[in-house]
């Protein structure tokens, strides 16, 4: 008996991984527990009304069922605000005020840059400015983000670990590099927020792609940084194309409305979405 979640993003329409995914979250629930869904709506630009519509829709065509109120992000702002403010005051991240071509650029430069499984690990140029020169830059009102010192943090909270129903234990990596948590626009980044929507719902059980489990280690800090709960984890195959790659939305992958538009049942979708499931890395 746990409580989970299932948390899409309205930036496109569900496919057979969203559907793998909520199902697998919903059935982990198990008996007396509870299932809850979440709408990760905080990237604003490209999330659109219709598509959260069309979870809601898809959700119910597939015969999953939540209990509670759907939360939203946007409606949680300020909370992420004031944990991001907790992280600031405890000294465990910093302005970052490089452009994403600066970093680039200082990547290229450095030979055999290191590459992290979350992609290109930043090279730490802002992490060693004076406070100084930063407390100038921020008075100027140069754009920045906040970025989670790992290392740091790290030693603060001394060495950390977490468990997956499916795969193990793990330590927490101190060298995949610092994450950023807070945007530029002033909202949270995916992975503050999901840390605090967990435990604000009290989700004991995080169910998610496989994908994922390089990020679960940020996670497992910032929950530590935050007094927050640590959950137990349970990261699940991956539904894959004929090419073995991660669906996607920016790949357009298939939506589960074609699939009812096309005069598919829910339950060969599901037979379908199972068939597609890979416990490989995607490519």
């Amino acid at each position: 008996m746990s409580i989970t979640r299932f948390a899409p993003s309205p930036t496109g329409y569900l496919h057979l991984g969203h559907a793998y995914s909520a199902w697998f979250a919903m059935e982990s629930a198990g008996e007396g527990g509870q299932f809850r869904l979440r709408i990760e709506d905080l990237e604003t630009e490209r999330v659109r009304e219709s598509f959260v519509d069309a979870i809601y829709a898809d959700l119910a065509w597939l015969g999953i069922q939540w209990q509670g109120e759907v939360w939203r992000q946007t409606a949680r702002t300020e909370v992420y605000r004031q944990a991001l403010d907790r992280l600031i005051e405890g000294g465990d991240v910093y302005p970052c005020f490089c452009s994403r071509q600066a970093i680039e650029r200082e990547i290229a430069r450095s030979a055999g840059a290191p590459q992290g499984e979350l992609g290109a690990i930043y090279p730490g140029t802002c992490r060693n400015v004076d406070s100084i020169a930063r407390q100038r830059q921020m008075a100027r009102g140069e754009p920045h983000v906040w970025r989670l010192d790992l290392q740091a943090a790290l030693a603060r909270s001394g060495p950390l670990a977490w468990r997956d129903r499916l795969a193990g234990s793990f330590v927490v990596d101190p060298t995949v590099g610092d994450p950023v948590v807070g945007r530029r626009d002033g909202s949270a980044s995916y992975h503050l927020a999901v840390v605090v929507d967990d435990a604000a719902q009290g989700i004991d059980l995080v169910t998610r792609g496989r994908d994922l489990i390089p990020a679960t280690g940020i996670h497992r800090l910032l929950q530590a940084r935050l007094g927050l709960p640590a959950p137990e984890y349970a990261h699940h195959d991956l539904v894959v194309d004929e090419y073995r790659h991660r669906l996607a939305k920016r790949d357009d992958a298939r939506a589960i409305r074609e699939y009812r538009a096309q005069g598919w049942t829910s339950a060969q979708v599901r037979t379908a979405a199972e068939g597609a499931r890979s416990s490989m890395k995607p490519v």
